[in-house]
């Protein structure tokens, strides 16, 4: 099946429950710093990739894993609220929900200080997929490194899902072991589409030149590639050709989530018959939209919301 006729996706990523601090300038110890804002909600490229989705209006279902705290359960009722379905949500006790306080400085730099928690129990065998395909096309796995089990196993997962007759993509997240393509690359010739970042394209495919490094992921596997490039926008690569599409001007305050969001609007694209052109510039705007709010998925809108701040943007 072509990548072009994702009907559902099937989402495997970390749920985590954030706490979002802004703005934090400085951290001096034994002081009290007052700041405007502190928000609570979802985090997690699993969770954020799938509200994303469910808020656009693809049919989403998560392939994940929280505690049975209190966080947990009020990370599942959001995701449930805008329609994700939690069905393939594993809840176990032995460790607590994955955790972040996310402090950001006013110029938008952020500080992650994570607990892993209960995303340290998943594991490849836990994703299965036969049983859950029903009504879904597609697969997607939202940074693989956030779970430090399943993250030896991706090629093992990839394959699983062409297997299962579904079209796969992967947004690879950042590597803080730094092991990269020693875990991926097993993966990538099960990969349709790749989303990573400038930086992280240039760690995995070994080369400070972007053009070097996205031919050896293409070498590896990976079909078609989209650099996100922050408010430049992004690149499509795919092995014949690269379409360079600009970002749009945002009062960027927050960019935790932003990738994931636009990972979530691209596949959107593609599940709405859009060409990659308009893939691209919908989740470009959907990112955008997402860094003038504080939180991961803040900023999210439907989909016809977001056309419509399109519409503005462009005509502004």
């Amino acid at each position: 099946m072509p990548i072009s006729e994702i009907q559902g996706v099937i989402c495997c990523g970390n749920i985590v429950f954030d706490t979002a601090v802004w703005p934090v300038e400085d951290l001096d110890w034994n002081t009290t710093t007052w700041v405007e804002t502190i928000t609570e909600g979802i985090g997690g490229n699993g969770a954020n990739t799938s509200f994303t989705l469910a808020k656009l209006g693809t049919p989403v279902r998560l392939l994940s894993i929280t505690g049975t705290d209190d966080r947990g359960v009020r990370a599942l009722e959001i995701l449930q609220a805008v329609g994700v379905d939690t069905e393939g949500v594993r809840r176990d006790g032995t460790e607590p929900t994955s955790t972040t306080a996310v402090l950001i400085h006013r110029d938008g730099d952020r500080k992650f200080l994570h607990r892993p928690g209960i995303s340290r129990v998943l594991a490849a065998s836990d994703v299965t997929l036969s049983p859950l395909a029903a009504g879904f096309t597609h697969f997607h796995l939202a940074n693989p490194f956030a779970f430090p089990t399943l993250r030896t196993d991706t090629g093992s997962v990839m394959r699983r899902a062409r297997e299962a007759g579904l079209t796969t993509s992967m947004d690879t997240g950042w590597d803080s072991k730094g092991r990269w393509m020693m875990d991926l690359s097993a993966a990538l010739p099960y990969t349709d589409l790749l989303f990573v970042n400038d930086a992280e394209a240039r760690l995995l495919g070994g080369s400070d030149d972007l053009e070097v490094a996205l031919a050896e992921l293409h070498r590896q596997g990976a079909r078609d590639v989209v650099v996100k490039t922050g408010s430049k926008g992004c690149s499509v690569c795919t092995p014949d050709s690269v379409l360079d599409v600009p970002g749009f001007k945002a009062a960027a305050k927050d960019s935790t989530g932003a990738g994931d969001c636009f990972a979530g609007a691209f596949l959107t694209g593609i599940a709405r018959g859009m060409n990659y052109q308009e893939c691209a510039t919908f989740a470009n705007a959907v990112g955008a939209m997402n860094v003038e709010h504080i939180g991961a998925t803040a900023g999210v809108r439907s989909f016809d919301e977001t056309l419509a701040w399109m519409r503005q943007r462009n005509n502004s």
